[in-house]
C-alpha cells in the first residue's frame, strides 16, 4: 500500500488551493483512482454537499468492463458523471485532479466527461 508521503500532501494542497481561486462558485468535479477502481463526484463546497457520484463498482458499469482499472473504464465513469452533473443541473465545475498527474486515467476521465457536456 503506498503511503501518503510528505510530498504528495504538499502537491494535493498546491492543487486544492489552486482549485479554491479559480472556482468562483463553481462545484468542483474530483477524482480520485486507486489500483482497481476510479472514482468521481462533483462536490459543492459551499454547501457540503455531494451533488453526484459514479465509480467503476456500479453493477451497470461494472458489466461492460474489462477491469475498472483502465482508461475504458476511466472514460465511462466520465461519461455517467458528466450525464448525472447535467441531470442535478450543474453544467460548469472546476476540475480537482487531487495529487494525481493530468495524465492516464485521470485525463480519460476528464476527455470524456468534457464530451458529456460539463465545461471546464
Amino acid at each position: 500500500m503506498a503511503k501518503n508521503t510528505e510530498a504528495t500532501s504538499r502537491r494535493l494542497a498546491r492543487v486544492r488551493r489552486t482549485i479554491k481561486k479559480a472556482a468562483n462558485g463553481r462545484p468542483r468535479l474530483s477524482v480520485f483512482r486507486s489500483s482497481k477502481q476510479i472514482y468521481a463526484q462533483i462536490i459543492d463546497d459551499a454547501k457540503g454537499a455531494t451533488l453526484a457520484a459514479a465509480s467503476t463498482l456500479e453493477k451497470d458499469v461494472r458489466t461492460g468492463l474489462k477491469t475498472g482499472a483502465d482508461a475504458d473504464a476511466a472514460a465511462t465513469v466520465g461519461k455517467l458523471i458528466a450525464q448525472r452533473a447535467i441531470e442535478a443541473g450543474v453544467k460548469e465545475v472546476v476540475f480537482d485532479r487531487g495529487a494525481y498527474m493530468y495524465h492516464g486515467r485521470v485525463k480519460a476521465l476528464a476527455d470524456a466527461a468534457r464530451e458529456g457536456g460539463l465545461s471546464f
